[in-house]
């Protein structure tokens, strides 16, 4: 299906498996520029650390987990936030200490800041984590709000939040791209948010369309992507898209879009969501 879509880049978010090796393996295989951090489920549920570290070795260079990936083409600069996070501040589970060592909120802060300023400055730069950073809001609904609990709270990853800030005082951050915490609420509160943009120009897009796999009521088979343009003054476009396993475009919820957008009258849509 990617060779029919052939998006520019690829950016995966994470939690690919429960720590199984057949999609880091599938990834190796793809011919298009891909970079990705891993997620807490790709732990393995294994606190001695081994299945992350064989994850991290499948994936090579690929990985980008507190480091830069340049992707030329298309001409992107791409830094990871902490690997295998599970949210709720600054948190670092059995499995990533037995690999990373003790990291602490300021350490991991400083090596995302640290990767971002060695970016080259004439490139876009793209923060991809699994969790998003704190400050998105603390209601359930928010991007990286607490749903499995009553009490609401910002679950997002602390030391992300602290980079970005430090970052921006360098130079611009166009965009922030990050799953983890599901877009279908628990408890049957509705949707997440899945789109903010700030005052500073940055977009923030959640990627955890779960299950990603799906039909429609043709039960015609259904893939998830989420779909970003970016230009020079930022993101022009951002989208979920689902795709047939043709590669046809069957179905995409306009999230931002930063002109009247062009809509071809056959393309169903769902309602345009914007936050500015």
């Amino acid at each position: 299906m990617l060779d029919v879509i052939r998006p520019d880049a690829l950016l995966v978010v994470g939690d690919m498996s429960d720590g199984r090796t057949r999609i880091p393996g599938l990834l190796r295989q793809l011919r298009l520029p891909l970079a990705c951090v891993l997620g807490n489920h790709d732990t393995g549920r294994d606190s001695s650390g081994g299945c992350l570290r064989h994850q991290l070795e499948l994936l090579g260079d690929l990985h980008c987990g507190w480091s830069l990936r340049t992707l030329t083409p298309p001409g992107l600069a791409v830094v990871g936030g902490r690997p295998a996070t599970s949210g709720g501040g600054h948190q670092l589970s059995q499995a990533a200490t037995a690999v990373f060592g003790p990291v602490d909120l300021e350490d991991s802060a400083s090596r995302i800041q640290r990767a971002a300023l060695a970016a080259d400055p004439a490139l876009p730069l793209v923060l991809l984590a699994h969790c998003g950073p704190t400050g998105l809001g603390s209601e359930a609904r928010d991007p990286c709000g607490r749903d499995w609990k009553r009490q609401a709270c910002d679950w997002g990853d602390h030391d992300l939040a602290l980079a970005l800030e430090r970052i921006r005082a360098k130079r611009s951050v166009p965009l922030v791209v990050f799953g983890h915490l599901h877009h279908t609420l628990r408890r049957q509160q509705g949707e997440r948010i899945t789109f903010l943009r700030d005052r500073r120009g940055t977009a923030y897009i959640n990627a955890a369309c779960v299950p990603r796999h799906g039909e429609d009521e043709q039960g015609r088979a259904l893939r998830h992507f989420s779909w970003i343009h970016l230009g020079d003054e930022g993101v022009v476009r951002a989208s979920h898209r689902w795709y047939g396993l043709g590669g046809e475009l069957l179905y995409e919820e306009l999230l931002w879009c930063a002109a009247p957008p062009q809509v071809p009258p056959s393309l169903p849509l769902q309602p345009v969501l914007e936050r500015c």
